[in-house]
């Protein structure tokens, strides 16, 4: 039994909101409309580049898998990240807050 791929509109109905570190914007989206088990986190520009999958919503048992930019990131950064992913899977949308620097990394604030 093939799985069906989910139109635009369906992918639509499944976002949960938005939020953004003050240069780059993230959407999160459920993995389901009625008590969806994860929620993944992805650029709003390309929704291929995930930043972050979180599983296990409803057994309560949570793991985290990061996307590629995020894995070397610092443990603030990813603190960051999980915190507004988090407050916006269950809120809606965020605000921009701009995220923690990683070592090497300047953010101008201003």
């Amino acid at each position: 039994m093939g799985r069906s791929r989910l139109s635009v509109a369906d992918l639509a109905a499944l976002e949960r909101g938005r939020f953004s570190d003050g240069r780059r914007s993230y959407t999160v989206r459920a993995s389901g409309a009625d008590s969806p088990d994860s929620f993944q986190v992805f650029r709003t520009d390309n929704a291929a580049d995930i930043a972050l999958i979180v599983s296990g919503l409803t057994s309560g048992c949570l793991h985290a898998t990061w996307g590629e930019e995020w894995r070397g990131a610092s443990e603030a950064s990813r603190e960051w990240l999980r915190a507004w992913a988090f407050h916006v899977f269950y809120n809606g949308d965020g605000v921009t807050s701009a995220r923690p620097a990683s070592p090497g990394e300047r953010y101008c604030n201003g």
